[in-house]
C-alpha cells in the first residue's frame, strides 16, 4: 500500500516537471517574437544625452562660423580746397555736420569780384553796341560796293572795325564768364553725401591756393575691414553676407556684403585682407569704429 502510494506521488512530480519544461519552451518563443522590453530609466536618459551630443555636433560641424574684428572706413575722403585764394567771408557748417552733395561749406569774400564783375558786364554791354553799329554801316557799305558807288578801301575799312567790335564782344565776354567763375569758385561745396571731419579754418582767415578748409568723409556706403587667416581662402567669398556688431548698439547686428577678398597673404601673419560694404543708409556707423564680423563658412 505503501509503495503504490510512493510510486503516485514520483508520477504526479514528474508529470508537473514535464507541463513546467514545456511551458518555459512556449514563453521561451513568444518572447523570441515580442519587441524587446523598454530599457530602464536611467539607462533612457544617458542614451537620451548621447543622442543630443551627436546632433550638435553635427550642426556644428555644418554651421560653422568664422569670427574676426575690424574697422569702420570711408570709401572716400575729401580734403575741401578753393580753387582761388581769398579770405573767409562765410562758414555754414562746423566740424561733425552732415552734409549733403552740393552744399555750400564756404564763402569766401567777394566784394571785389562782384564790383570787377559790373565792370566787366558794362563794357561787355558797350562792345555789343559798338559792334551792332559796326555791322549796320558795314551793311550800307556791302549795298553801296555792289552799286559801286564807293571804293573798295572804303568798304574794307567798314569790315576791318566790325571784326574788331566782334573781337572786342568776345574778349568783354571771356572776361564777364572769367568772373562769374570766381564767384562761384568762392563758394566751397561738399563733394559727396558724408560728415564735415575736420575744420581747417575759420571765419577771417586767408586761404591761399589749394588750402585745405575742411575734410569729408563719405558715409554712405560703409567698408568694413578686417583679416581672414588664410586657411579659409576659398571658404569666403565676395558676394557673402556679413553680420557686425558694435559697443554703441549692443543689441543690434548690421548686415552687409563681403566685397574684396585675398590679396597677397601676409607672411608675418599668415592672413589675408578683405572688406565687407555695409549701406548705413541712416549714418549711425562712422568711420574709425571697431566691430565684431561673423559669417558662415
Amino acid at each position: 500500500m505503501k509503495r503504490s502510494l510512493l510510486l503516485i506521488t514520483i508520477l504526479i512530480l514528474s508529470a508537473g516537471v514535464v507541463a513546467c519544461s514545456g511551458g518555459d519552451s512556449k514563453a521561451v518563443e513568444a518572447t523570441g517574437t515580442s519587441e524587446a522590453p523598454p530599457l530602464p530609466e536611467d539607462v533612457r536618459e544617458i542614451a537620451a544625452v548621447t543622442n543630443t551630443a551627436s546632433t550638435t555636433t553635427e550642426t556644428a560641424v555644418s554651421s560653422a562660423v568664422f569670427e574676426a574684428t575690424g574697422e569702420f572706413v570711408s570709401p572716400v575722403r575729401s580734403e575741401l580746397a578753393p580753387k582761388i585764394g581769398g579770405r573767409v567771408g562765410r562758414m555754414f557748417v562746423q566740424e561733425g555736420a552732415r552734409v549733403r552733395r552740393g552744399q555750400p561749406v564756404l564763402e569766401l569774400e567777394t566784394d571785389y569780384t562782384r564790383l570787377n564783375l559790373q565792370s566787366a558786364e558794362a563794357e561787355l554791354a558797350r562792345a555789343r553796341a559798338v559792334r551792332d553799329e559796326a555791322a549796320r554801316d558795314l551793311e550800307r557799305k556791302r549795298e553801296l560796293i555792289a552799286k559801286e558807288s564807293i571804293p573798295r578801301a572804303m568798304f574794307d575799312r567798314s569790315q576791318a572795325t566790325f571784326d574788331q567790335a566782334n573781337a572786342a564782344v568776345a574778349g568783354a565776354t571771356a572776361q564777364v564768364s572769367l568772373l562769374r567763375q570766381h564767384l562761384s569758385d568762392s563758394t566751397l561745396r561738399s563733394p559727396v553725401d558724408g560728415i564735415v571731419a575736420e575744420k581747417r579754418t575759420d571765419l577771417g582767415a586767408r586761404l591761399g591756393d589749394g588750402g585745405v578748409a575742411f575734410v569729408v568723409v563719405q558715409l554712405s556706403p560703409l567698408k568694413l575691414r578686417f583679416q581672414v587667416p588664410e586657411r579659409y581662402l576659398g571658404r569666403i567669398n565676395p558676394g557673402d553676407k556679413v553680420s557686425a556688431l558694435v559697443d554703441p548698439y549692443p543689441n543690434e547686428a548690421f548686415e552687409g556684403t563681403i566685397k574684396t577678398v585675398g590679396g597677397v597673404i601676409d607672411p608675418r601673419t599668415r592672413t589675408m585682407f578683405a572688406e565687407a560694404e555695409f549701406a548705413n543708409t541712416d549714418g549711425r556707423l562712422r568711420p574709425g569704429l571697431f566691430a565684431r564680423v561673423t559669417t558662415s563658412i
